[in-house]
């Protein structure tokens, strides 16, 4: 009986994750990559402008750092998992599926960063104060980026006994052949794991709540939020990735990605202890174009219209006072 009640207790996974509309695929995992990224363009505009910084500018540099980053985050992932692709029994036109799931958060910010960067350059604004507006809504969007991953049941953790173990379905397409990413579940159960998913989804949001405080009340600056995502998402990403199961490449028997955790995790610490103190000013987060024109405006010499002289006044005062010496030398 408390088998049977334990096992009511454990969390589904979702039936399917590809729903056909017609030719058309709809994907959750991509939904769910796309939602985030619009959450994180709207909220770290509205952070941006709050900061001092002009309406419209984060959506601006997206053009530039959303196509790095989706591109990095693959790069990465078939970096550091190639045999899947490479490997015997590889198909490396795979490597190309991106919509099949498979991004690494540190080539997505990797990449993503360079591509602000150009954005941020042509625009004239800082990188570092960018980043402290996006961060939270950077790890809001990798949340909502792990529900992809349940849909796609995938990334999960050991097999477990625990009641908030994940249940992982047998998938078979139309014709009973197994297919676990397309398929549709048959029911059958297959193992009971540890939701890693959900574990980094929980540590996302908690790191949300974190950084909104710490901006709220130290109200810090010059990257420095950044670092400070960028660090606590690594302590959480390295114990989780220590629970996980499915294939990774490895070092020394430790899976790269929990390596990479402690590299970047120091990395921004030291940033973090490092980097300038305090916030930049709110005209600082304004455009090249923005300061160079308040510039210009401020250099112009003040006109007061009642001090200018026609040339015509000129001429007759010059008149009136020649009359009146004249007069005077006639007396």
């Amino acid at each position: 009986m408390a088998t049977s009640t334990q096992f009511l207790a454990y969390i589904p996974s979702p039936p399917q994750g590809v729903w056909y509309v017609g030719p058309l695929a709809l994907r959750a995992y991509a939904l769910c990559i796309i939602v985030g990224i619009v959450v994180a363009i709207v909220w770290g505009d509205r952070r941006w402008v709050a900061r001092g910084g002009e309406k419209g500018t984060v959506l601006d540099i997206a053009v530039w750092a959303v196509p790095f980053g989706l591109i990095g985050g693959r790069l990465y992932h078939v970096m550091t998992d190639w045999p899947t692709y490479f490997g015997a029994g590889g198909n490396p036109v795979d490597a190309l599926k991106i919509w099949q799931g498979g991004l690494g958060i540190w080539g997505a910010v990797a990449l993503g960063a360079v591509g602000a960067w150009i954005g941020c350059r042509r625009r004239g604004i800082p990188l570092p104060a960018l980043g402290d507006a996006i961060a939270p809504g950077i790890i809001l969007a990798q949340a909502i980026g792990r529900l992809g991953n349940w849909f796609n049941q995938e990334l999960y953790g050991r097999e477990t006994t625990v009641p908030w173990g994940l249940e992982i379905y047998e998938r078979t397409d139309a014709a009973g052949r197994v297919d676990t990413l397309n398929g549709a579940s048959n029911g059958v159960v297959m193992q009971v794991v540890h939701p890693t998913f959900l574990y980094e989804l929980v540590w996302n949001l908690l790191i949300v709540v974190l950084l909104v405080v710490v901006d709220r009340r130290f109200k810090i600056g010059h990257g420095r939020l950044f670092a400070l995502y960028v660090a606590g998402y690594c302590a959480g990403r390295f114990w989780i990735e220590l629970m996980r199961s499915d294939h990774a490449s490895e070092i020394l028997g430790i899976r790269v990605n929990s390596f990479t955790s402690a590299l970047v995790f120091a990395g921004a610490v030291a940033y973090f202890v490092l980097a300038k103190k305090g916030r930049e000013n709110p005209e600082d987060l304004q455009p090249r174009s923005s300061r160079t024109d308040r510039t210009v405006g401020a250099a112009a010499p003040a006109v007061d219209e009642d001090s200018v002289t026609s040339p015509d006044h000129t001429d007759r005062d010059r008149s009136d006072s020649d009359s009146t010496d004249s007069g005077r030398e006639k007396k």
